[in-house]
């Protein structure tokens, strides 16, 4: 048995000794490749390992960025889409055309208005200035705007300021409940009570204008509506002048576009819009009713006080009955 073991391998040496196969000359290069996948069984698994690698299981290649004229057209979309939506629920801008807002505001000027408040229910306040839609050709007669195509597109999804003729701005003196008045050249009233405008009406004007075509006035303002005036007070077709129309001089609520509220442009100009200190003034109308049981609850207490001292049962023990 021995013999046989040492013959059978001897017998076998040059062979043994002298391998010609072709994978062990393998260059280097390759063989990196093989010990990767020798994990899937020996060279041939190696092999096998990497057409896998190439075919179904190869590491995803780095994707070749696009260009960026190609996306150019995605990203304008993009601002096009945002741009409408903050112009529809956010804020918009406008151009003033007229000097009626003087000194507060200047023709020329744009004006950014918030549209969001009134989403949530929010109305007109006193002393607020408002873009409001035209009520009832307040316009007629004006020179309107002529804006290109272009101009027009650019407006609509809100990159340019409104191109929409039909729009006006005004400050809110009265809301529903309120009794305005002017007499004489003023001051001008609220429920009674005088307010102080030299801080925005234009220098050299007085409140209230002394005219038979409107200038001299007193309403009430009804529910849903609002009466608005000019701060260039002898230079504005408001309220005052349009009491003939089918709204008397008022505006509806729903006509109300948002309140400005930022001078954006020219950056010279650049300013808030707040509410003039005169309007921090309590100044809300009485109900009726509340004035009439202001009244009567001294009346009824001084009646009861009467009674209890002349009626003996009520007055406590004195007599005896």
């Amino acid at each position: 048995m021995g013999d046989l073991a040492v013959g059978a391998r001897s017998g076998h040496e040059g062979p043994e000794e002298r391998p010609e196969r072709p994978e062990e000359s393998v260059p280097p290069a390759v063989e990196d490749d093989v010990t990767a996948g020798s994990d899937n069984g020996g060279d041939s698994g190696g092999d096998g390992g990497r057409d896998a690698r190439d075919g179904d299981g190869a590491a995803p290649q780095p994707k070749k960025p696009r260009s960026f004229w190609k996306e150019l057209p995605l990203l304008i979309g993009i601002a096009l889409v945002l741009a409408l939506l903050i112009k529809t629920f956010l804020v918009q801008a406008f151009s003033i055309p007229s000097d009626s807002m003087q000194n507060t505001l200047q023709q020329g000027d744009r004006v950014l208005v918030d549209k969001l408040t009134p989403w949530f229910g929010s109305e007109p306040e006193r002393g607020e200035v408002v873009v409001f839609h035209d009520p009832d050709k307040w316009l007629a007669g004006e020179p309107t705007p002529n804006p290109n195509a272009i101009q027009k597109g650019l407006s609509w999804i809100g990159l340019m300021p409104s191109a929409e003729e039909k729009d006006l701005i005004k400050r809110v003196i009265g809301v529903a409940g309120d009794t305005v008045e002017c007499k004489g050249t003023g001051p001008l009233k609220v429920n009674g009570k005088a307010l102080n405008e030299t801080s925005y009406v234009y220098p050299g004007n007085t409140p209230c204008t002394v005219d038979d075509l409107g200038g001299q006035f007193k309403v009430k303002v009804p529910v849903g509506k609002i009466w608005v005036m000019g701060d260039h007070r002898q230079n504005s077709l408001d309220s005052r002048y349009h009491q003939q129309d089918k709204y008397k001089g008022f505006v509806p609520v729903d006509n109300v576009v948002g309140r400005a509220v930022v001078v954006a442009w020219p950056p010279t100009r650049w300013s808030t819009l707040p509410v003039p200190d005169t309007f921090d003034q309590n100044l809300s109308a009485a109900a009726p009713g509340a004035l009439g049981l202001a009244g009567a609850v001294p009346l009824v207490l001084w009646r009861r006080r009467r009674l209890t001292v002349g009626n003996a049962r009520v007055s406590g023990p004195g007599t005896a009955g």
